[in-house]
């Protein structure tokens, strides 16, 4: 089975990164020979959307289960439409995350476990200049 795991570096021993979009590497893993992949995310500095970048890049790799640490709702969309089983909660090394994964500690998850657009920063972000400029009169 393949397994694609997000992380902070490019093998093993490293640690499960949290987000999926904006993961610094993809390891994915043959589960029963433990050898792996490293990709670098293409998407980690997009704009916007680089969930849905991220899914594309890995939904014709031929995983069959991807193990993060929470998703969003347009790249769970794309996944389940791949075929790809998301798993979330996952922390540690991407080695105990397939291991965890292996023993039927981490279960897929059924829907996203983040809102839309989690990835852009919570209540950040550039205005829309919709202000009228007037300030304060004295």
């Amino acid at each position: 089975m393949k397994i694609c795991v997000t992380a902070t570096a490019g093998s093993l021993d490293a640690v499960v990164d949290p987000r999926f979009g904006r993961c610094q590497y993809f390891v994915i893993v043959d589960s029963e020979t433990m050898e792996f992949e490293a990709l670098k995310n293409p998407s980690i500095s997009a704009p916007g959307g680089a969930g849905v970048q991220a899914a594309q890049a890995i939904a014709n790799k031929g995983i069959d289960v991807l193990i993060t640490g929470s998703i969003g709702p347009n790249a769970f969309r794309i996944l389940s439409a791949a075929g790809i089983k998301v798993v979330t909660g996952a922390s540690g090394s991407v080695a105990n995350a397939i291991e965890q994964y292996n023993k039927g500690e981490l279960q897929a998850t059924t829907g996203p476990t983040e809102p839309a657009y989690a990835g852009m920063g919570r209540g950040g972000g550039m205005g829309r200049g919709r202000g009228r400029g007037m300030g304060s009169r004295r």
